[in-house]
């Protein structure tokens, strides 16, 4: 089996990464490759790919942001023009092939180090699928929102959404 290979993304991994987002979200989730590519440019260190040979199995896309609410999903990021006081982290997938390897928790490692040298000591995220569990493993609690604000919020990542966050140590 060929190595594993942990990087920052490069605009040739485009179409890994986006077969790698069918197959662990099926056509909810899919995001258009500019909106996609404004993650990675915003906040390039951050955002990492994991390739066995030549085969994306796995990304984790995050940015520095300045609001406590989620950029939008499906468009580019706006040209930072704020302070960043948070990590986001916006999506972070692991093909079938990639799974069992720990991977999610290596690629977040890998970014969270790159969020802390920025500077950058509060994470937000938002799970879905279920993904919760993973994250609350990894330190991140829910955050209270007012029913209209969860509303808002899951109109836009479906009805399990879970606003997370966590102190970066």
């Amino acid at each position: 089996m060929p190595e594993l290979t942990i990087r920052p993304i490069a605009a040739d991994d485009l179409h890994g990464i986006l077969a790698v987002q069918r197959a662990c979200y099926g056509d909810g989730f899919l995001e258009p490759g500019d909106a996609l590519a404004s993650r990675w440019a915003r906040s390039p260190a951050m955002c990492l790919v994991a390739l066995r040979g030549g085969e994306v199995v796995g990304y984790l896309l995050s940015h520095a942001w300045h609001a406590w609410m989620p950029p939008k999903l499906h468009v580019p990021l706006p040209a930072a023009n704020a302070a960043d006081v948070l990590w986001f982290v916006h999506d972070m997938a692991i093909a079938p092939t990639g799974r069992g390897q720990r991977l999610g928790e290596r690629l977040y490692a890998m970014a969270s180090a790159c969020a802390r040298a920025q500077g950058l000591r509060q994470s937000r995220l938002v799970a879905v699928q279920g993904a919760d569990v993973f994250w609350r493993r990894l330190g991140y609690q829910s955050v209270d929102m007012d029913s209209a604000a969860l509303a808002a919020l899951r109109t836009v990542y479906g009805a399990n959404a879970e606003m997370m966050e966590r102190r970066m140590p």
